[in-house]
């Protein structure tokens, strides 16, 4: 059913068109009110006695490519209540219509909040510019900070953790309502006492998940009492595959002498290799002189300043984490590596021919790189004593001890059936670990204790000795459904935001576009 089109329903609800006109690349609309009383806004009092009229300029949405302002013919009502000391009052309008002293209609500040919202502050003006809404970069930022509200829910599941304004030199706190799926509150720093205080201003908080750190632990312990605090099951997982790894650095000279490379022959490297091999050499004479001097009973400090090393090369030293002699890098054949797999299964083995092949599928690197890796394959084929002669990163060897067999080459396979039987404390703690993460995914905190136990005397002990400080976090991680990980998305989510802002948001602006685009 068809219905006439009045010029009314054109403008906001509530105003009547009086007539419409075009000023330049502009549409004016005077409008007046509708009903003829008004409120006071000091005592309510209902008041019919009109005082004088004023226009009221106000811009509206866009029509037909063209600027919409509003001409309001507003008015001054006079207050007959005797107590009140308002005498004369300007009229207001519907809420959610026009706000007092506002520049822009109700509707049109919603789009404006939600254009800044979205992109920002220059972004989104030049975009409102296109779409003939006349507001700068300064007024959509004023406007998202404007009408921010912080979430008014009561807490009972939080997940805190923290986020970099500049990796390495400053940090920031977030923390999220894991129940909504909402962010709560950003906090300027990582301190302790910010997050004890935050957190002692909201009681009704019973679930607290957070990362494996130290300090927000201890600020729910003292703020919060009573509250649970869960581990982050994500970062329970990384730090005991990392314990395997350092297990594994701290091993590199046994697995050395099992496999039977304490002595390299220079002329089955590489050349890439070779300087690798050069480097390494250079690195042992250097922590041959850190031991001596710490077998004279010599502290950090002094070792620090005898031979001009940093404090984090000698203890490395001394933990016996620098034992690498080929350390894997990222190589431009990585894209390729599966294409380059397959053309040798098939048969086809020259590196000048592969290489050629490559070139045409846009491989920008040189023949070497590729008959690199076709020596490389070959080697990887013959298993015997020589292919031994050369040892895996300590990175390489973690993945091939915790990988399938039956992903292994026959040259690997062999290397880690050495390092297995010539290693059994790296054996076991392989399968400490692999407990570890099947307790996490399995839910079995039963197994909790005795894993400790034996942990304890192994390779990892010092990843058990951390569980142990933290063990009812780490139980609660086991067992409860609340993790970090949705906290995590909410920091990817904000990062995204200040990148829109080339880095320049202030944290109630953050805060604002988070917490305002919920």
């Amino acid at each position: 059913m068809q219905q006439a089109l009045h010029r009314s329903s054109l403008v906001p609800r509530g105003f009547v068109v009086e007539s419409a006109y075009y000023e330049g690349d502009k549409a004016i609309v005077v409008v007046r009110a509708s009903g003829s009383i008004g409120l006071c806004p000091s005592c309510g009092t209902v008041s019919r006695r009109v005082h004088s009229r004023y226009r009221r300029r106000v811009t509206d949405l866009p029509l037909a490519g063209r600027i919409v302002q509003l001409l309001v013919i507003a008015r001054r009502f006079r207050c007959d209540a005797i107590l009140c000391g308002r005498h004369i009052f300007t009229e207001r309008f519907a809420e959610g219509v026009l706000a007092p002293s506002a520049r822009r209609t109700a509707r049109l500040d919603s789009i404006v909040h939600h254009l800044g919202l979205a992109l920002g502050g220059r972004p989104a003006a030049g975009f409102a510019k296109r779409l003939m809404l006349p507001v700068s970069k300064d007024t959509l930022l004023r406007v998202v900070r404007r009408r921010s509200r912080p979430p008014a829910d009561p807490l009972r599941v939080i997940g805190i953790d923290d986020w970099a304004w500049r990796r390495n030199h400053r940090y920031a706190s977030i923390i999220c309502n894991l129940e909504k799926h909402r962010i709560v509150t950003l906090l300027p720093d990582r301190e302790s006492a910010t997050a004890q205080a935050w957190l002692a201003a909201h009681p009704t908080i019973a679930i607290v998940a957070r990362d494996r750190g130290g300090g927000y632990g201890e600020a729910a312990a003292k703020a919060l009492p009573h509250a649970v605090q869960v581990a982050d099951r994500w970062h329970l997982m990384e730090n005991a595959s990392r314990a395997f790894l350092d297990a594994v650095r701290k091993s590199m000279r046994q697995i050395r002498t099992v496999i039977g490379a304490t002595t390299i022959d220079p002329k089955l490297l590489t050349a890439a290799e070779r300087l690798q091999y050069e480097g390494y050499l250079r690195r042992e004479e250097i922590d041959a002189a850190i031991l001596t001097l710490s077998k004279n009973g010599k502290s950090i400090k002094q070792m620090v300043r005898l031979t001009g090393h940093s404090r984090k090369l000698v203890r490395q030293v001394i933990r016996g984490e620098r034992n690498d002699v080929f350390r894997t890098r990222q190589s431009s054949l990585d894209l390729h590596l599966a294409w380059l797999d397959d053309q040798w299964a098939s048969g086809s083995r020259n590196g000048a021919e592969l290489w050629r092949r490559l070139k045409a599928r846009g491989f920008r690197g040189s023949l070497r790189v590729i008959s690199e890796w076709a020596a490389r394959r070959r080697r990887a084929e013959r298993a015997d004593a020589q292919s031994l002669q050369r040892i895996p990163s300590a990175r390489t060897i973690a993945r091939l001890m915790t990988i399938g067999r039956d992903l292994l080459t026959k040259a690997e396979t062999v290397t880690i059936a050495a390092i297995e039987a010539g290693v059994p404390t790296l054996v076991e703690a392989r399968d400490l670990i692999a407990e570890f993460h099947a307790m996490i995914r399995r839910k079995a905190e039963e197994g909790l204790i005795p894993w400790i136990e034996r942990a304890r005397i192994s390779l990892v002990a010092s990843f058990a000795s951390g569980v142990v400080r933290d063990e009812a976090a780490v139980r609660a991680a086991i067992t409860s459904p609340w993790s970090n990980g949705q906290t995590e998305g909410q920091i990817t989510r904000l990062k995204l935001v200040r990148r829109q802002m080339y880095g320049r948001g202030n944290i109630d602006l953050l805060q604002a576009r988070l917490i305002g685009a919920e």
